[in-house]
């Protein structure tokens, strides 16, 4: 029975391997969008946050519209800078993408979007790891946090329910299944 069960584990361990989630990746990271990257051709989500999607506008403080994915995919990339990105793999999403926990030297990508207003603690997969930045750059204003924006999901939901970028990024018609 113990030999059995060795041999289900390291089945699960080689289609586990096979599928990218054994080993850390590192390198140079390209950014896709503001909570996607790539590393060596992985295309990497990272774990626990959501990022205001490429084409979402958000509000400012003088609520004039702004590209709020692109500002936080720019902005990553400058944080980034060219370092070495590792990411240490959780699992894989429905489009095949690593979903991964990812850190340029000891500074967690995720929690530096959140903390910096440029992607929201995403409780249903995070468990509320980044509440405590999320609080504190609601506080402090940072980011979508100076203006109003609609939550990614919803922006993402209202896409795919034939709104447009523009309509979709306005909270009164950001909510499709309540109009």
């Amino acid at each position: 029975m113990t030999a059995i069960r060795w041999s289900i584990v390291g089945l699960v361990l080689i289609v586990s391997c096979g599928s990218g989630l054994c080993d850390e990746l590192v390198g140079q990271a390209s950014i896709v969008d503001g909570d996607t990257l790539e590393i060596h051709g992985t295309r990497i989500r990272l774990w626990g946050i959501d990022a205001p999607e490429s084409t979402q506008f958000c509000r400012g403080d003088d609520s004039l519209q702004y590209r709020c994915g692109a500002k936080a995919a720019n902005d990553l990339d400058g944080f980034i800078a060219r370092r070495t990105v590792s990411c240490i793999p959780v699992s894989l999403d429905q489009y095949g993408r690593t979903v991964a926990s990812c850190a340029v030297g000891d500074a967690d990508l995720g929690e530096w979007l959140v903390r910096n207003g440029l992607a929201l603690d995403w409780p249903r997969y995070s468990r509320r790891r980044y509440e405590a930045a999320q609080r504190d750059a609601e506080r402090a204003g940072r980011g979508i946090w100076s203006g109003s924006y609609v939550e990614p999901w919803l922006y993402r939901a209202c896409i795919r329910a034939n709104g447009s970028p523009s309509n979709c990024s306005d909270d009164a018609n950001a909510h499709p299944l309540t109009n």
